[in-house]
């Protein structure tokens, strides 16, 4: 099969990549000249532990192509992914400008019949928008040519991306001919051998269930925030609750840990896109907008904590920052909570000296020198009055706290993953400050 992808960012790049190493013919496209080359040379646009290699792989087999040009790169495709991106606009909608421009490319240009599926993060209605954009170019050939209309939304976890790729939790694929549904089976037949279900619906419910699943998971890391705030209230301990409540299989223990709140590209998108599109059409996501305020104000929770600690007013403190991606595994600094801890200790005063194994160059890209820069978390802390726990890499996990204490200015920690056991921080003299727990 020949199959074309527009898109090198996140998703586009790793569905190409995945579908290239169980020997696709693959040809990844994009319109940033700079990307194309530089994926040609090795060089990754984002960080995804093992995509560099796989890339490598591939594109020295011949069996992933990079280009610029989709004219040549849509011909004879089986299958045309869409996978650009869709920003959220000011009220909360996806932006489908670039979505509907490929779509209205790939008419130009398509000169056989394939599936254009969307790839892309999209709402409920998107793909008869794409198939009036190819159809209208079509018209304007005069071609009369067939075509399929496909959505097929990834559930792929960053910093776990291929992992998820090429063994499936699920594929959700939604269609509206026999033709189409074969085309994609033959597609994704690689990836179910080994039992993976490669379900098919009807293409609205398709771009419902990717909305659906972000939209739960959001549900439950808000919920555990809104239910460790209260646990401090009351005394308890959220990670005794955590663990409690996660033991009833009907629960499960999965995204139910308690933080300074969710990140990235997908959650805070996905909820906003999904309340917006209840308001649309008269109808109120009331769980939804109360996650996105739990969210939205958890992201202080850490700050509140640290002036509660010592004052308002932070002028001559230098805070200590492990972490600054919205997760580990990742350079993704979209929503980061890091951004709006940083916000707030700059404009009371305090300084900031941060170190993060991948998202500092991203970092610095975002927010320039509001912040110090360092390439050992050791030197982070080095005359800090506090150490900020900000995202839970493995590294962070067994600090030599000697080391830590010897450095720092006071023994302070605040921590927002609860990644320390505060028995042990309390031994060690640490004055310990976590999420959900006094």
């Amino acid at each position: 099969m020949k199959i074309t992808v527009v898109g090198t960012g996140y998703v586009g790049l790793v569905t190409g990549t995945c579908l290239a190493e169980v020997g696709t013919d693959v040809t990844c496209v994009d319109i940033d000249a700079k990307k194309i080359s530089g994926l040609k040379e090795g060089i990754m646009p984002i960080y995804e532990p093992g995509l560099d290699t796989m890339v490598a792989r591939n594109y020295k087999k011949g069996k992933l192509h990079f280009s610029t040009d989709l004219s040549s790169s849509i011909s004879g495709a089986d299958v045309a992914f869409i996978a650009v991106g869709t920003p959220p606009g000011e009220d909360g909608s996806a932006d489908l400008q670039y979505v509907l421009k490929v779509a209205s490319q790939i008419g130009e240009h398509m000169n056989s019949y394939g599936v254009v599926v969307t790839k892309s993060t999209v709402p409920v209605g998107t793909a008869e928008k794409v198939r009036s954009a190819v159809q209208t170019e079509l018209d304007k050939r005069g071609v009369d040519l067939a075509f399929d209309i496909a959505s097929n939304p990834e559930f792929l976890k960053e910093g776990a991306a291929i992992d998820d790729f090429m063994k499936p939790d699920r594929i959700v694929v939604g269609v509206d001919t026999e033709k189409a549904q074969e085309t994609m089976g033959k597609l994704y037949k690689p990836f179910i051998m080994n039992g993976h279900p490669l379900i098919f619906m009807d293409i609205p419910s398709a771009e419902m269930t990717k909305y659906a699943a972000n939209a739960m998971l959001a549900t439950r890391i808000s919920f555990m925030n809104d239910i460790a705030n209260l646990c401090e209230i009351m005394g308890a301990d959220v990670n005794a609750v955590r663990r409690g409540i996660g033991s009833d299989p009907r629960i499960g223990s999965r995204f139910i840990y308690a933080g300074i709140g969710y990140g990235g590209s997908c959650f805070p998108k996905d909820v906003k896109a999904l309340i917006k599109t209840a308001r649309d059409n008269t109808y109120t996501m009331r769980i939804l907008e109360a996650v996105e305020e739990v969210n939205d104000a958890q992201k202080s929770v850490l700050f509140n904590k640290i002036t509660n600690h010592l004052g308002l007013d932070l002028h001559g403190k230098t805070f200590a920052m492990w972490g600054l991606s919205f997760k580990p595994n990742t350079d993704d600094m979209r929503e980061a909570p890091s951004l709006v801890l940083i916000d707030k200790i700059v404009a009371a005063g305090g300084k900031v000296i941060a170190y993060d194994p991948v998202s500092m160059p991203e970092t610095k890209h975002l927010i320039g020198d509001k912040i110090d820069y360092v390439e050992d978390p050791y030197d982070a802390v080095d005359k800090a009055d506090a150490l900020l726990l900000v995202t839970e890499w493995s590294e962070f996990k067994l600090p030599d706290w000697d080391v830590v204490s010897q450095k720092m200015n006071r023994k302070l920690v605040f921590d927002g993953r609860n990644v320390y056991d505060r028995i042990e921080m309390g031994e060690l003299g640490y004055s310990y400050f976590c999420i959900g727990s006094k």
